[in-house]
């Protein structure tokens, strides 16, 4: 067995205390030679605890005194759990030290009350055991279990786990990051992670509520289903019935191969169950493709119960090929379905019948940028006239036609969005038109860092897509969902304001989330600045910059939208005919606007708050 242990907390050096003293009670104690009434099912776990000879041999440290739940005593390959018996929680803190691999939901310890898992624990890639408490006042005087679970195979395919106690006083304090959803820099109507992975040592690993390349994006039966990375361990899971209030659910799935992983990829709902993985077309399968971490293998995942529990497909992969980022969808004129990947600066189009077989059309799309997302749009106010518009991962697009085998770009490639490293590996809801039929488009804010926090990285806020004629030939739009309305609180409107060149118009000076909308004139040589809270937004008659470099241009401007946040400002013109979508730091209290050049007139102003979307704040 091969260990790099990279992962060592700081924390668990200084360690002098036994860990279990008179006055804590032991859950489910456990003697030298078994574990008494905990139950163990599977491999991993019937050779018992590991006696105190062995643990030198395993390169175990810093275990203290007592038998040691392992499952590395035959190495990485056997798999199984452990569960102890029902407990009485009668204390504030459950405390343990714990080594073994860094794997979310194949090797870890669970608390289970009421059959929901509502902490979780995992070692860091190292056998030096560190010392983790749980918080779990919010359950004193319930049953509950502890559940150790070892499904992991090969490298850092075990736990190792020190005999758990309900304490008053334990080892190791835990992180204390503010009730769920009332965190202090939580953003209040953009999507983040929860912290699934609770209670961990090493702050410094972004593992915790980490969000990154946005998968998988469909509306099925009323819901719409959102699934994002976190890195190459997890698809998270996040459903909505309105696209402004979130549920997270536990993660769909990880790790199928644990020195693998799942990356990004793509859901489909496959009603006419051509891949045959479910047992009647009366209940479709929702079919989730992603790419392992070598970029080379692809897998699906599937799910008979609207994605509340997902099954690896028993013949994965399904496809060899040295690419990634599987785009797949229904293409209805063929009769087919086609899968649009990202590998060697180029796209690349394959097709199935059946979701599990693929040809590879061999009409690769030159200069691509990974995250492909490929759908067909009306011209607005022309509906007859239709064009497939291929988005990259960096938010540039083009449009042309497509035959279901080949697509033929028709326009230069045009950014939808200014926001730079900020706007990055979009997605769009997939099967509405099941629903209202709009196309609806979220991006990962990347860079997006919470200090402290128990969460990292944001999502931005749901834009709908429309194809436009505009002077310059067909653009895409985006601009905000309407369900924003949702969300008004509050406001005061202005009309017929004329802004002095020179001069500061306030427009709040309290608050953090706000809806402004105006309608403007910016005549040519004059600018409007905004000051939001600290970040600037510049417009001209025909440009806005945003800080990033990036300066847009459009036709004259005439609306102007901007939503703020506690950490995001999006900007939109003229109704979504360019956009900017920045993550930002408050650094003073207020908002206001100001003419420079010449005088520039506000036809309407109103400035609105806004509501949180977390109205269940601090509820486990």
């Amino acid at each position: 067995m091969n260990k790099s242990p990279i992962f060592i907390s700081l924390l668990a050096l200084p360690l002098c205390l036994p860990v279990c003293r008179a006055e804590d009670e032991p859950i489910g104690k456990f003697r030298k030679t078994d574990y008494g009434n905990w139950q163990a099912d599977g491999d991993a776990f019937k050779k018992g605890p590991a006696p105190g000879g062995l643990l030198k041999k395993l390169e175990i440290e810093n275990a203290g005194e007592g038998p040691l739940i392992s499952s590395e005593i035959e190495d990485d390959g056997p798999t199984g759990t452990l569960t102890s018996p029902d407990f009485k929680i009668t204390k504030p803190y459950i405390a343990f030290r714990i080594g073994g691999g860094d794997y979310e939901m194949h090797a870890c310890v669970d608390l289970v009350v009421d059959g929901k898992t509502v902490k979780r624990a995992t070692g860091r890639n190292s056998d030096r055991l560190s010392p983790v408490s749980w918080d779990v006042k919010p359950w004193l005087g319930r049953q509950a279990r502890l559940v150790v679970i070892d499904k992991a195979r090969g490298h850092w395919g075990h736990i190792n786990l020190s005999q758990p106690v309900l304490t008053d006083a334990p080892e190791a304090m835990p992180l204390e990051k503010g009730r769920l959803y009332q965190e202090p820099l939580r953003p209040q109507f953009h999507f983040t992670a929860r912290q699934w992975t609770m209670d961990r040592l090493n702050p410094g690993m972004r593992q915790e509520g980490w969000i990154n390349d946005l998968n998988g994006m469909v509306y099925y039966d009323g819901e719409y289903h959102l699934f994002a990375q976190r890195w190459h361990k997890c698809w998270l899971h996040a459903v909505s019935k309105d696209l402004i209030h979130w549920e997270e659910l536990e993660p769909a799935f990880s790790e199928e191969n644990l020195d693998d992983g799942v990356q990004s990829g793509t859901c489909v709902i496959d009603y006419q169950n051509s891949s045959g993985l479910s047992p009647d077309r009366k209940n479709p399968p929702m079919v989730a493709f992603w790419t392992h971490a070598d970029n080379h293998s692809h897998g699906i995942s599937y799910s008979l119960d609207h994605g509340r529990t997902w099954k690896f497909h028993d013949k994965n992969p399904i496809l060899d090929f040295p690419e990634r980022d599987p785009k797949v969808f229904w293409y209805a004129p063929g009769k087919h379905w086609v899968m649009m990947m990202y590998g060697g600066g180029k796209y690349h189009i394959f097709t199935s019948s059946n979701l599990l077989d693929w040809k590879n059309e061999n009409n690769p799309i030159n200069d691509a940028f990974e995250c492909p997302d490929f759908f067909e749009l009306p011209v607005a106010g022309n509906p007859s006239v239709r064009k497939w518009a291929l988005v990259h991962a960096d938010g540039k697009y083009s449009l042309g036609t497509f035959d279901g085998k080949k697509f033929t770009e028709e326009t230069p490639r045009h950014l939808s969005d200014v926001g730079g490293h900020n706007f990055y590996a979009t997605q769009s809801f997939d099967n509405t038109d099941k629903a209202d039929g709009r196309r609806i488009q979220l991006a990962w804010m990347r860079g997006s860092d919470f200090k402290d926090m128990p969460f990292s990285q944001q999502i931005s806020f749901p834009c709908e897509l429309t194809l436009h004629e505009t002077k310059d030939g067909l653009r895409l739009f985006r601009q905000p969902v309407r369900e924003l309305d949702k969300l008004r609180k509050d406001g005061k409107e202005l009309t017929g304001l004329a802004v002095k060149a020179g001069e500061t118009t306030s427009l709040a000076t309290t608050g953090e989330l706000f809806r402004i909308r105006a309608e403007a004139s910016i005549p040519e040589g004059a600018k409007l600045h905004f000051n939001l809270r600290g970040f600037a937004v510049t417009l001209d008659s025909g440009s806005l910059d945003a800080g990033t470099g990036r300066h847009a241009s459009f036709t004259p401007v005439k609306s102007i939208e901007i939503l703020i946040d506690r950490a995001s400002v999006e900007t939109f013109i003229n109704h979504g005919e360019i956009s900017c979508t920045r993550y930002f730091q408050p650094k003073e209290e207020g908002l206001s606007m100001k003419a420079e050049g010449g005088d520039v007139t506000i036809h309407s102003i109103s400035v609105e708050g806004l509501k949180s979307i977390w109205p269940d704040a601090g509820r486990e």
